[in-house]
């Protein structure tokens, strides 16, 4: 059975993290690539965000006893099977998850104009997978 306490504390996080975000996204792209400490903080609340969504999928899909998954992708389907995602939202969440792997893995590959543009287009994808999680509460 999903603990709600474990949901509870990542969803506060998140929030926090999304309200630093959203304070960032305010920024022109000119003010945005003039500034690392704005884009490092961006590309790292971004990284952080995205882990607590994933870890509260890998905590749900296991506690409910959904079935195996290896990767975070493998967790989409498994929401998806559940009917808890729309297929545009899966796919905006697998992209999401690739982004991910890039600031992680690419970091010296980043685009920061991808990181700024995620910020303006991107965090309502966010927020809509962190009340699919607040379900569970």
């Amino acid at each position: 059975m999903t603990r709600p306490e474990v949901l509870r504390r990542r969803l506060a996080r998140l929030e926090e993290y999304l309200g630093i975000l959203r304070r960032l996204s305010a920024y022109s792209l000119e003010e945005f690539l003039a500034s690392p400490e704005r884009y490092g903080a961006a590309e790292r609340f971004l990284q952080l965000s995205i882990k607590a969504i994933n870890d509260m999928a890998a905590h749900v899909a296991a506690e409910e006893g959904w079935g195996p998954f290896e990767r975070a992708r493998d967790l989409v389907d498994l929401f998806l099977a559940q009917g808890l995602l729309e297929e545009d939202l899966a796919e905006r969440w697998r992209r999401i998850i690739g982004f991910r792997n890039l600031l992680v893995h690419d970091y010296l590959e980043v685009d920061r104009k991808l990181v700024h543009r995620f910020l303006r287009e991107g965090l309502q994808d966010l927020e809509a997978l962190a009340r699919i999680f607040a379900r569970f509460l």
